[in-house]
């Protein structure tokens, strides 16, 4: 609980990743990348359930075998240019339906495994002053959008207009992004969005990049398992 209201985390787990296949479930140090998100969201005394969506039984196997309640993903919402937030919507239907709604929503990619408890805590803490509707997780931008370019009909132009891009890095405005370790709202504010998982009033929890690595290409698990290594060296 959070202010006294329910607090679900959500593990979004598809089976038909195209540039990992069985991502989700595929071994880091030993243990199925789904699993990472799970045990961080146990850890976490304000979550009241946590569950996984996917459409794969394979990884509603893994996610049940340790701890977590599943519901199934419809076909239609597990394609490749199917949206998270689609997912989040049914879930949260589903839930309504129920008489099981939540207040507060926490959204754990499991392609973001570096993510700590204290990470999660943090967003929570914040959500929970007041005067925010959702909090994201950010790192610093691993491109400066002052150093951005555009090309158009073979002709280049800075992105931001009047951006001077190469100016010394200590002189560029500071630029963040979104790593997507964790996001945390309103579910009913989400329902009321058509684009965005960060709804009304934003606030921002800061990551490191060293814990913000998300793994999208099979070069993403040898960065993640070498700081894991490192880690505990």
């Amino acid at each position: 609980m959070l202010n006294g209201k329910q607090v679900v985390a959500v593990i979004p787990a598809r089976g038909g990743s195209k540039s990992i296949p069985g991502k989700n479930i595929r071994p880091l140090k030993g243990k199925p990348l789904l699993v990472w998100a799970i045990e961080v969201a146990q850890q976490i005394s304000e979550i009241d359930r946590i569950i996984v969506s996917t459409d794969n039984a394979e990884i509603a196997a893994i996610a049940q075998a340790n701890g977590a309640e599943v519901y199934p993903r419809p076909q239609h919402l597990a394609t490749d240019e199917a949206l998270v937030i689609d997912a989040l919507k049914d879930l949260l239907h589903a839930l309504n339906s129920e008489h099981a709604a939540a207040y507060w929503v926490v959204l754990l990619e499991p392609t973001c495994p570096l993510r700590s408890p204290e990470d999660v805590r943090e967003c929570l803490k914040l959500i929970g002053q007041g005067g925010i509707d959702s909090v994201a997780t950010f790192t610093d931008a691993e491109l400066n959008p002052h150093r951005a370019w555009r090309v158009v009909d073979g002709k280049a132009e800075v992105f931001i207009p009047g951006a001077i891009p190469w100016l010394p890095r200590q002189k560029l405005p500071k630029a963040y992004q979104l790593n997507g370790a964790v996001y945390v709202f309103r579910a009913d504010l989400l329902a009321q969005e058509t684009q965005s998982i960060l709804v009304g009033r934003v606030g921002a929890v800061l990551m490191p990049r060293d814990r913000s690595q998300d793994i999208d290409e099979n070069i993403d698990f040898i960065v993640v398992e070498a700081l894991l290594e490192k880690a505990n060296s």
